[in-house]
């Protein structure tokens, strides 16, 4: 993919108002469930630009904030793509790649590009 076109999906995202961690959809409290999940490890990053769970839950308010985050993901990343002339998921992919992963904080999990849970 070409400079051009990385920088195109990059400020589609960035004019689409996704910031790192949030959602359009998630409420206040959905975002402190999902990073507190993320402290304890339970739900991390992934490479998609989607969040995952590192280990199960039976929590079902932490299963809906994660279900509505990474719906809300897949929306803007598909306005994106196809403003940029790309995919979903090249546009969620470059989104982990510039936005979410530099604010992964230490401790943090995050999944990356080859399935393996690493911490940071």
């Amino acid at each position: 993919m070409s400079f051009r076109k990385l920088f195109v999906v990059a400020a589609a995202i960035a004019a689409l108002g996704v910031a790192a961690g949030a959602a359009f959809a998630q409420t206040s409290q959905q975002k402190s469930l999902i990073d507190a999940a993320k402290a304890q490890g339970v739900v991390g990053e992934q490479a998609d630009g989607l969040l995952g769970f590192r280990t199960a839950s039976s929590d079902a308010a932490l299963t809906a904030a994660v279900q509505v985050t990474n719906q809300a993901r897949r929306d803007a990343y598909a306005r994106s793509a196809t403003q940029a002339g790309t995919t979903a998921d090249v546009a969620g992919a470059r989104m982990f790649e510039t936005q979410l992963l530099p604010r992964i904080s230490s401790g943090q999990w995050y999944r990356n590009a080859q399935g393996q849970w690493v911490q940071r």
